[in-house]
């Protein structure tokens, strides 16, 4: 079961300004929409090591090292980069000691080992240590994009040549690591990652004021981590937990092209989301799957393609199923299975307690209000395999 305390956590780094002592875009840099874009970028480079080189990359260890370190991240708030390195140089083992100590109580009742993993991830430098690489690759790369970004905006105000050699020799030791060539040579991959970044300028609940505001790209990850947490629940293999994961990282991927169109848009005329959807598979189809390896391709579309329903692959064929038949019969690697109804409530559950916490912020907008209390009647019943839903949305409601 997944405490309220948790879901909160979540959220917590929505909040979180990045490079604040420095001039930044007018929406800023959150960490929550830094630790989504570094997650993308972990996946192109593992990616990339497995299918250019031949790696086995366990994936499931990169998912929850990602949310291991995710966790700790949100507990140390914003600590200045350079002083978090510092302190993590000399002092990392009661850092991580005291940030097990302030997250055990709302993880413990998360399935499939979490704290103990946990633990040994933050205590045992050798546990998951190729998986440590490639985190930590992707966060230098991800923060090397948004350091482009802000040495224009600050170059006449602040001395940036000693960050930028720092960031510049950090991503050198990974250079090793297919991925970060290709990543740093900013070519193909590296433009579909500028596309991605896009995702952190495009607000959630556009049109009204919210606490925190989430982006897109954070809200994604949200989405996703909240996959995982569900997947071990119901007691996931290893391929539907990466599936799940995967997709919940990728749902809203398309709408780099078409931004985010609020819900009574997309409904206010019968058969209009359908063809939003339709016209963002086929423009991400033609501008975005082209910027990543054509062998990438259909395990990308896989994860996007009907992306709430339930689905599991047959002779290369994709087969619709409900998540209570691939627990039953199809919770294996070879079934490809993935949990799309599981996507499409967590989504929900994201979106109201986006509405939630505003709300309790004080900030009382009817669209909060209605959409609130819309998605719960909607969605708060739901019940998929062991998971109730209920659980989750009255912890808020």
């Amino acid at each position: 079961m997944i405490s309220k305390e948790l879901l909160e956590i979540l959220f917590r780094p929505a909040s979180m300004q990045r490079w604040n002592d420095h001039i930044r875009p007018h929406v800023g840099f959150t960490e929550l929409d830094k630790q989504a874009h570094k997650f993308i970028f972990a996946y192109i480079i593992a990616k990339t090591e497995e299918t250019d080189r031949g790696v086995s990359i366990y994936w499931q260890r990169l998912i929850e090292g990602g949310i291991f370190e995710f966790l700790q991240r949100a507990v140390l708030t914003d600590l200045k980069p350079s002083v978090f390195n510092r302190l993590m140089a000399n002092k990392s083992q009661e850092l991580n000691d005291w940030v097990i100590k302030q997250v055990e109580g709302c993880v413990a009742g998360v399935e499939g080992g979490f704290l103990p993993k946990l633990k040994n991830y933050l205590s045992n430098p050798q546990y998951a240590h190729a998986e440590k690489r490639i985190l930590k690759a992707s966060h230098y790369l991800a923060t090397r994009w948004e350091f482009e970004i802000i040495r224009h905006l600050n170059q006449d105000i602040f001395d940036l040549g000693q960050t930028d050699q720092h960031i510049t020799n950090e991503i050198e030791e990974y250079y090793d690591l297919a991925g970060v060539q290709k990543l740093y040579l900013a070519r193909k991959t590296g433009k579909f990652m500028d596309k991605v970044g896009q995702l952190r300028f495009q607000q959630r609940w556009a049109q009204t004021h919210r606490v925190p505001q989430t982006s897109v790209l954070g809200h994604m990850l949200v989405v996703a981590i909240m996959n995982y947490f569900f997947s071990v629940e119901i007691g996931s293999g290893e391929k539907r937990i990466y599936n799940n994961f995967m997709a919940g990282l990728w749902h809203d991927l398309p709408e780099i092209l078409t931004r985010d169109i609020v819900s009574p848009v997309k409904r206010s005329v019968e058969g209009l989301e359908e063809l939003i959807k339709e016209i963002e598979r086929s423009l991400f189809m033609d501008e975005i799957l082209p910027l990543l390896p054509r062998n990438w391709h259909q395990e990308i579309l896989y994860f996007i393609a009907d992306d709430f329903s339930s689905r599991i692959m047959v002779d290369g064929n994709i087969r619709k199923v409900t998540s209570e038949i691939i627990s039953k019969k199809h919770d294996t690697d070879t079934d490809n299975p993935l949990d799309g109804e599981l996507v499409r409530a967590a989504d929900q559950l994201a979106a109201y307690i986006e509405a939630a916490m505003s709300i309790a912020y004080g900030l009382q907008a009817p669209d909060l209000v209605q959409g609130k209390q819309t998605i719960y009647d909607k969605w708060a019943s739901t019940k998929i395999c062991q998971v109730d839903f209920r659980t989750y949305f009255d912890y808020f409601a």
